[in-house]
């Protein structure tokens, strides 16, 4: 391994007064750009003539030219433009022209923005629109993608590295779903329609975290559930917990799980549904004062995880109480006026106590609501639907590639840019010497530091 040794001379005018230290630090901020620029331009200098140097020592029979690219190579980097004109060999045996600092270094040809500088556009369009990303980045770094350029490379990184890894040699014990609709077009801008997107997390047991095993836009249950088989060990789920929508139960619910409905989500369906039954404000007044009578709808998971075993008496009279709620309910109910309502909630009730269950049988808590799938995406749904919201079904899987990583698994963006940017080995700094003199008054002051 060879060291390289850049000199650099660095002189300032420093202000006799008024100089702050954020007026230091702000001047330090401006130059610092245009001194990385010069520090690229002088290694890709060092490294293309040693490059040169091998091919011709390791090959002295072959007959090759040196010359030059007629025009700058532009490579856009984090430091902002760099302009090279690149070396290139003509071997006139091959009748090949190539440039040996690209092969060196790889770089990528054709384009002028680099991997490394495309990560703070692509993060910042995770949570905001592609304009808004682009113009926030070149706010701060005064350069910058279009939004445009940033759309195709998040694309592209999506396509190349972005597909979600499977988690066959994980065992998985619980399973939760949910979706939402969201607004598509087409090519030309034309609206597809609303469609469903939707998800899935899983968890390894009770009180372990749950974590996203698969997400899709467009796609029914049934295919879910085909590609859910695909990505985890489907045999070992014991629990499915949902809202309860179409489809998820006849789709997803195997011979082995049991279902939790989530509480939450039946409170607000209960209401819809007297809605739908055509029962208005005051004639639902009696049905929702029973239903909020109902102590299932008052529990908190972290108070039912303070329980102990000695507690259980208490839970199995609560349980009681909730039931007798249920049958109250639906004795209240009149059949022919509220036919809706009472399927809704017979089905339900039914799918509403499996945590007891679980508890009475000294397996812990589970879940009851999908509050973990809501609060999680709720930062997701905000920006597919109120932020950027002209989606095309790909665009919107690619991002939603991207934006899963770097919102619901650090770990996972931080190893996709080190896949992406490909990097092998680093450029290493070994020595720094940095050196001070006042002009007029001759002082020296020489600091060497080993790093």
């Amino acid at each position: 391994m060879d060291d390289l040794e850049i000199r650099i001379v660095l002189r300032y005018s420093v202000p006799e007064k008024g100089l702050t230290f954020n007026g230091l630090l702000r001047g330090l901020e401006r130059d610092r750009d245009e001194l990385m620029r010069n520090i690229v331009q002088v290694i890709l200098k060092a490294l293309e003539e040693k490059a040169i140097e091998d091919y011709k020592e390791a090959e002295p029979e072959r007959d090759l030219k040196d010359g030059r690219q007629p025009n700058q190579r532009k490579l856009m980097t984090l430091f902002g433009e760099v302009r090279y004109k690149l070396a290139q060999l003509y071997d006139r045996e091959k009748g090949v022209i190539f440039c040996p600092l690209t092969r060196r270094l790889g770089i990528i040809p054709y384009r002028q923005y680099q991997r490394e500088a495309m990560e703070a556009g692509i993060g910042q369009a995770v949570h905001l629109s592609y304009r808004l990303g682009a113009s926030e980045v070149r706010r701060i770094r005064g350069h910058g993608p279009s939004k445009s350029t940033l759309y195709r490379w998040l694309q592209e990184l999506a396509e190349d590295y972005g597909e979600w890894p499977s988690f066959k040699h994980r065992r998985f014990r619980f399973l939760m779903v949910d979706g939402t609709k969201v607004e598509l077009q087409g090519q030309g801008g034309y609206s597809q329609g609303k469609r469903e997107m939707r998800w899935a997390l899983a968890s390894e047991g009770v009180g372990r975290a749950f974590e996203l095993v698969g997400f899709w836009v467009g796609k029914d249950w049934s295919f879910i559930r085909q590609d859910l088989q695909r990505r985890l060990e489907y045999r070992g789920l014991r629990v499915l917990l949902s809202d309860g929508g179409s489809g998820i139960e006849e789709n997803l619910l195997s011979g082995h799980m049991a279902q939790q409905r989530c509480i939450w989500h039946g409170k607000r369906d209960f209401f819809f549904l007297l809605f739908q039954d055509r029962l208005k404000k005051r004639a639902q007044i009696p049905y929702r004062r029973l239903l909020e009578a109902n102590p299932l709808f008052l529990l908190k998971q972290e108070e039912l995880e303070q329980l102990e075993p000695a507690d259980k008496p208490l839970v199995e009279r609560l349980v009681r109480v909730i039931k007798r709620c249920f049958k109250d309910l639906m004795a209240a109910l009149p059949p022919d006026r509220c036919p809706k309502t009472r399927t809704y909630l017979e089905n339900f009730y039914h799918h509403a106590l499996l945590f007891f269950d679980y508890w009475l049988k000294g397996k812990g808590w589970i879940p009851f609501t999908t509050n973990a799938i809501e609060s999680a995406f709720s930062r997701l749904v905000n920006r597919v639907k109120r932020i950027g919201r002209r989606w095309s079904e790909p665009g919107l899987i690619n991002w939603l590639k991207i934006a899963f990583r770097k919102i619901l698994h650090p770990e996972l963006w931080i190893k996709l840019w080190r896949q992406y940017f490909r990097i092998n080995k680093t450029l290493n700094l070994t020595s720094l010497k940095v050196e001070y003199r006042w002009i007029q008054n001759a002082i020296t002051l020489l600091w060497d530091k080993a790093i």
